[in-house]
């Protein structure tokens, strides 16, 4: 149900419309579109971008702003080392790679992360680590569409569970 005396604190449940743009202003991402959503998570729980997060504090349903987030509260600064050439044989995908590609990987111990093909080489795939934001400022155009109290299922978890309903 919803508390329109809630304000956003932490362990609050938050659903926020945005429109996110580059300094260029080209959008990366937004949640206004006819079939977008509002990103629903739990506040103080690290679900998004410390930028972001502290800025929402003390806001409430239908409140509004533009933020802009430097890059060490964002995705941080690229990191060179970041950067590694691997030899074809180590990647296993079923298309043929192409600069741009975004790959779901796993190394050997099991553990999954994400890279994106910066370059097809003879001698091997130059693959990219850091995040697709990293080193970019970030300008956010944020509403609070609502925000409510979390399960505690949720509160246990420390994110929301999709169809919950605060208690």
């Amino acid at each position: 149900m919803t508390d329109k005396r809630l304000t956003v604190a932490d362990d609050v449940v938050v659903s926020l419309d945005y429109t996110l743009r580059l300094d260029d202003g080209k959008i990366v991402s937004t949640s206004t579109t006819e079939d977008g959503e509002p990103l629903e998570f739990l506040q103080g729980q690290g679900r998004v971008i410390s930028g972001v997060e502290q800025a929402l504090y003390g806001m409430s349903i239908g409140d509004e702003k533009d933020l802009v987030v430097p890059t060490a509260e964002g995705y941080g600064d690229r990191d060179p080392e970041a950067v590694q050439l691997v030899p074809h044989d180590v990647l296993r995908v079923d298309s043929p790679l192409q600069p741009g590609m975004r790959l779901n990987l796993q190394d050997e111990a099991g553990h999954a992360f994400e890279a994106h093909v910066a370059e097809v080489r003879p001698d091997g795939v130059l693959l990219d680590f850091n995040h697709p934001l990293a080193g970019e400022r970030l300008h956010f155009w944020v509403k609070i569409a609502d925000l409510r109290l979390p399960t505690e299922e949720e509160l246990a978890h420390g994110h929301v569970h999709s169809g919950q309903h605060g208690q």
